[in-house]
C-alpha cells in the first residue's frame, strides 16, 4: 500500500553505497586465507562456492573460528552475488548488518547464511547461490 503523505519511511533509514562498501565487504581475510591453504582461489565466482561447500570442516571445534569464518562465508557469498546477479547490490540494514538486495526487493541475510554453513554445512553455500541466482 502507498500512502503518499507518509513517504517511503523503511527506504529512509537504509544507506545505499554498492560501490563504496563492496569492496570492504570482499575482503573476507580469514574465509580466503583458509580456503588458500586447502588449495582453493576463491575468484568470485559461483564455482568458488562449490569448492568451499567440499570443504572439510575442521573448523568446527573452535567456537570463536566459526564465528569468524561463519561470517566471512556469509560476505564471500554476498559478494559473489553482488558481482554475477544482475541487479544485486550490498545494502546496510539499520541494525548495521550487510544484506544484499535483488532488482525484485527481496533481501538475503547472506551473514546469517554463512555462520550457518560455517556451523553445520547447511544450507550449502553454492545452494543459497542459486536459489538467488534463479530469482
Amino acid at each position: 500500500m502507498n500512502i503518499p503523505f507518509l513517504g517511503d519511511r523503511a527506504e529512509k533509514h537504509r544507506i545505499h553505497d554498492a560501490e563504496g562498501i563492496a569492496e570492504p565487504l570482499a575482503e573476507c581475510e580469514l574465509l580466503r586465507s583458509h580456503a588458500a591453504r586447502e588449495g582453493i582461489q576463491l575468484d568470485d565466482s559461483a564455482s568458488s562456492l562449490e569448492e568451499l561447500d567440499q570443504l572439510v570442516p575442521r573448523w568446527r571445534d573452535d567456537e570463536e573460528t566459526v564465528s569468524w569464518l561463519g561470517n566471512d562465508a556469509g560476505l564471500y557469498l554476498g559478494t559473489v552475488i553482488v558481482r554475477t546477479v544482475e541487479g544485486a547490490v550490498w545494502e546496510i540494514r539499520p541494525d548495521g548488518q550487510p544484506v544484499v538486495r535483488l532488482d525484485s526487493g527481496r533481501e538475503f541475510d547472506v551473514v546469517a547464511s554463512g555462520h550457518e554453513w560455517a556451523a553445520s554445512g547447511v544450507p550449502e553455500l553454492s545452494q543459497l547461490y542459486a536459489e538467488v541466482a534463479e530469482e
